[in-house]
């Protein structure tokens, strides 16, 4: 059988044809899955982390959490506190920062649960009630108050909404210098012994 110049051009283009073809076909199963990775790296990126309202100024929210040295369960089902410091200062005082957590699918109520009862409205949306314990030479220690009897410590704050968390601080009369571990008692929570005093 003799070829003629158009059934060779024919052949030939479906040759060509059947190439481009499966070389598309090819590169498409190529990328996909760098296609999806990427949209998967993207959708996780602009999905933002849910922060607590209640972090007090000058901490910015969804700032990394510290270490945790210590911490204790809440009364109320999905809630606990994180311990990240607690530390002498050069003014004789001992400040206290932890975070409360809220893993619930609930808002956690702050109002009066945390303040000192005895502060009044002083207290409301603060965690003036906040205790360092001495077992050892029975001595509690409160909050420091200013002059107009504010608590030195986290104040106006919210609820703290479901899976969120909020990072609060506390100031306390420094104990003597042979006294390095102590209690932290949170209303609310567990008590919280032999937590190191750091300098």
């Amino acid at each position: 059988m003799r070829l003629t110049p158009t059934s060779t051009n024919s052949r030939m283009l479906m040759v060509l044809s059947l190439l481009l073809i499966f070389w598309g076909c090819t590169k498409k199963e190529e990328t996909k899955p760098a296609n999806s990775t990427s949209q998967t790296a993207q959708s996780a990126e602009s999905t933002p982390a849910k922060v607590g309202e209640a972090a007090p100024a000058g901490v910015p929210p969804g700032a990394p959490s510290a270490a945790i040295i210590a911490t204790a369960d809440g009364e109320k089902a999905g809630t606990r506190v994180e311990v990240t410091e607690l530390k002498r200062a050069s003014d004789n005082t001992v400040t206290l920062k932890f975070a409360m957590v809220n893993d619930g699918s609930d808002r956690h109520s702050i109002g009066y649960d945390y303040g000192d009862g005895q502060q009044g409205a002083t207290d409301y949306a603060t965690i003036g009630g906040v205790t360092l314990v001495d077992g050892a030479n029975k001595k509690k220690y409160f909050v420091v108050r200013d002059s107009e009897n504010n608590c030195l410590c986290s104040r106006g704050l919210k609820d703290i909404p479901a899976s969120s968390r909020a990072n609060l601080w506390a100031k306390f009369p420094a104990p003597p210098d042979d006294v390095q571990k102590i209690s932290i008692v949170i209303p609310h929570f567990g008590p919280i012994d032999d937590v190191p005093i750091g300098r």
